[in-house]
């Protein structure tokens, strides 16, 4: 039995429910392999369904689920064992990023964009391409928006800023010198920050308006260079998005 709950929870299950939760206890050798869809097929029912099924028995979701089975089993070497621990690695990144942003935060964030007379986007390295969407998207909505990743160009922007501007910056570690640099610039001129980063402790959180953090998941898939996932900040910057296009 992989899924094991009391009678008073079982009981307040629907019929749909409690067949979903029985498929998956007569299956338990296969579900490690199986997709939500495979469920819902074969239990006659919606992958939305299984998942409000898998929710209300004290289970965080379906690739959760997955993931628990994959440990007991101790299969972390085999190659389900390794699939399941980085379909985790993905769900925990974008799970954790939005548990913990707090709405307030991405109103504010949101309103100072609406009312900034210029935006600049900036970033460096990797991240850059995350910064490159997010201005891109900001343009088709009409907004004054400029993504900016060279240091010099940082330096003399931020340093020039007007009180009706603003600087949006994603950082993963927020640690970039020029970007914290251009930070405090557009401090001491007056200006705005909005800081996306994965880091609790860095100058950006102190200078920022708005500090939108986002959370990293510790393991790193290639440990020769530093091209560690930047799901969380695509994550921030989708919302921010999605909720100026509304």
């Amino acid at each position: 039995m992989i899924i094991k709950i009391d009678h008073i929870i079982y009981e307040s299950l629907t019929t749909t429910e409690k067949q979903v939760v029985n498929y998956m206890n007569m299956n338990a050798d296969k579900i490690e392999r199986m997709s939500i869809v495979d469920v819902a097929e074969g239990t006659f029912s919606s992958p939305a369904t299984v998942s409000r099924t898998i929710k209300k028995c004290g289970i965080g979701g379906f690739a959760e689920l997955r993931y628990i089975l994959s440990k007991k089993r101790n299969n972390k070497d085999s190659d389900l064992g390794q699939i399941n621990e980085i379909l985790e690695k993905s769900l925990r990144e974008a799970t954790n990023t939005l548990e913990q942003l707090a709405i307030t935060d991405v109103l504010n964030a949101i309103e100072l964009i609406q009312k900034a007379k210029r935006i600049y986007v900036l970033a460096r390295g990797l991240t850059e391409l995350v910064a490159q969407e997010f201005s891109f998207k900001l343009q088709l909505l009409g907004y004054n928006a400029f993504q900016i990743s060279d240091p010099n160009v940082m330096k003399k922007i931020s340093s020039e800023m007007k009180k009706d501007e603003i600087l949006v910056i994603f950082s993963l570690y927020g640690k970039t010198e020029e970007l914290i640099n251009s930070a405090e610039n557009a401090v001491l001129m007056g200006s705005k920050v909005i800081s996306c980063c994965c880091a609790e402790e860095t100058p950006l959180k102190n200078l920022a308006a708005v500090y939108l953090k986002g959370y990293k998941y510790n393991h790193v898939s290639i440990k020769k260079f530093e091209v560690t996932s930047r799901m969380p900040l695509n994550v921030i910057s989708r919302i921010l998005i999605d909720y100026l296009a509304l």
